[in-house]
């Protein structure tokens, strides 16, 4: 082989192992995005954050192609539908009947993925600590205890039948409750307000877990940050909270 050739090709390997050093959650969501006004909202900790209890293959996957596909399509529609960009998401989910019959599905499937995820990756890191404070006098207020709550929460995640979402809605003096949604809708689209909410399609969990649900749902708990939903609980009550 000519010397030029082996000096390129070394040259390209130190390259690709440079590269495979980098964080993969770094690297991941440094990607060019699709322009348009909605962006995919990074990660505040890596793919591997929440092993064993959710795998990094799966969050990768699940954030970098499951929810930018979500964003792809808003941004789509936005092209179109500029006021679809500059309206609060909470308030689009609100008024679906307002938008005319050639965009409201696609923007309840997509706008809606897009809530849920955001607040998805938001309750959920490493070392999430405990329930405290207010949320959680008003777990014990409203939910019967952690482990009743857990349980209920549990139940009713699995009773979800094929693909959508168990949530705790909080109202605006801070009651709590446990409620599902099918596919991709949200308790914003009734006007309410979201603390937490877990994810039961399938390619949440499926990898790790197949169709093991009921394992992911307790497994699930593990990497709730609890820190962020105290956050949250008293944005609600503010009447500050968003998606």
């Amino acid at each position: 082989m000519p010397a030029l050739s082996r000096r390129h090709l070394m040259m390209a390997a130190t390259g690709f192992a440079a590269a495979a050093a980098l964080p993969r959650y770094a690297s991941a969501q440094a990607a060019t995005a699709p322009a348009g006004p909605f962006k995919l909202p990074p990660l505040a900790y890596p793919f591997a954050a929440l092993e064993p209890h959710i795998d990094a293959k799966t969050m990768e996957t699940h954030h970098g192609k499951h929810h930018q596909a979500f964003i792809t399509n808003l941004n789509n529609f936005a092209k179109d539908n500029p006021k679809l960009a500059d309206t609060p998401v909470p308030d689009v989910l609100a008024k679906l009947g307002d938008l005319p019959d050639t965009l409201r599905t696609g923007v309840r499937n997509n706008l809606g993925g897009h809530a849920n995820h955001t607040m998805f990756w938001e309750i959920m890191g490493p070392n999430g600590g405990k329930p405290s404070g207010d949320v959680l006098a008003a777990i014990d207020r409203d939910l019967g205890g952690m482990e009743k709550f857990q349980t209920d929460f549990n139940a009713a995640g699995g009773r979800q039948f094929g693909s959508g979402w168990v949530f705790v809605t909080v109202s605006k003096d801070g009651k709590l409750a446990i409620e599902t949604r099918p596919n991709q809708d949200s308790p914003l689209m009734d006007g309410k307000r979201v603390l937490l909410g877990n994810d039961v399609w399938e390619h949440a969990y499926y990898l790790a877990y197949q169709n093991r649900r009921a394992d992911y749902l307790k497994a699930w708990w593990n990497t709730v940050n609890w820190s962020k939903v105290g956050e949250r609980y008293a944005a609600a009550k503010a009447g500050t909270l968003g998606v």
